[in-house]
């Protein structure tokens, strides 16, 4: 395995809040593949260290990640959290020299309801709703080589009516927090922007899931699979049997989060050539 540090860096400030990222950065000379990670906590909670065990596990790989701090909802409802991703990305390629790595591609990862940020990144870096101009990110822009979704929320508002349906009152009032309104779940979803024709990207995309989720229904992934396969793009879909939501953060040595863990690692490595 290769030696890894990690340092934070702020990225951005807005409305008096400093977001930062945690580089996981391989002790190795030459280009290597990185990763940048939206985490999961239902827009509401949770901060770059969710991930934790991905990350080192990536960068003891090779893989370097810089993984995000963004204003939780709370702070900001939808867009400004996904505004706070992609602008990352964009810092993150405008800041490569001073940040002192040399990435041989760029990639996402996004975890629950980081997989709906992440994910509208992947397919919609440009969108002038995410993408806030700005003048030392002018030569930059936020499209990923690939894209890692970690049992994501890619249709906001079906999982809405999910939760309205089996009575998750928690759930229900954590989507109420980040958008307006079911017209704001409707525009913030990526399946949906794949129904629409709304997409001008279609990186090669990796999901992960359990099938005994109660967070979000196993099907829906496989959903916007077919759906992302039917449009030309790429995406394989792996399945654990029983396992929950967050099954790789809540058990990482288990040996489904470990095989997950090794799938990720391994689709990332083969996007790098």
């Amino acid at each position: 395995m290769t030696d890894t540090t990690a340092d934070d860096f702020a990225y951005r400030t807005i409305d008096g809040i400093e977001l930062v990222g945690r580089l996981y950065r391989p002790n190795a000379s030459g280009p290597a593949p990185f990763v940048i990670d939206t985490h999961g906590g239902a827009w509401e909670s949770g901060d770059r260290f969710n991930n934790q065990p991905i990350h080192e596990h990536f960068a003891q790989a090779g893989i370097g990640v810089f993984a995000l701090d963004f204003r939780l909802s709370g702070q900001a409802r939808f867009p400004g959290p996904v505004q706070d991703s992609n602008f990352a990305v964009r810092w993150f390629k405008a800041n490569l020299a001073a940040l002192d790595v040399q990435p041989s591609i760029i990639g996402g990862l996004g975890s629950s309801s980081g997989g709906q940020m992440m994910g509208l990144i992947a397919l919609q870096p440009e969108n002038p709703l995410y993408c806030v101009p700005d003048a030392a990110l002018s030569d930059v822009d936020a499209s990923l080589d690939f894209f890692i979704a970690c049992w994501p929320i890619l249709d906001p508002l079906a999982r809405y009516h999910m939760v309205q349906e089996n009575g998750n009152e928690g759930l229900q009032t954590k989507h109420k927090a980040f958008f307006a309104d079911e017209a704001a779940m409707a525009t913030g979803n990526p399946y949906m922007v794949l129904d629409r024709g709304e997409g001008t990207r279609k990186p090669p995309i990796i999901g992960i899931q359990g099938t005994d989720d109660s967070n979000i229904n196993h099907i829906r992934i496989s959903y916007f699979a077919e759906k992302y396969q039917s449009l030309g793009g790429s995406m394989t879909v792996h399945k654990y049997e029983g396992q929950p939501h967050n099954f790789v953060g809540n058990a990482p040595d288990h040996a489904d989060a470990a095989d997950a863990i090794a799938r990720m690692r391994d689709f990332v490595l083969a996007q790098a050539g």
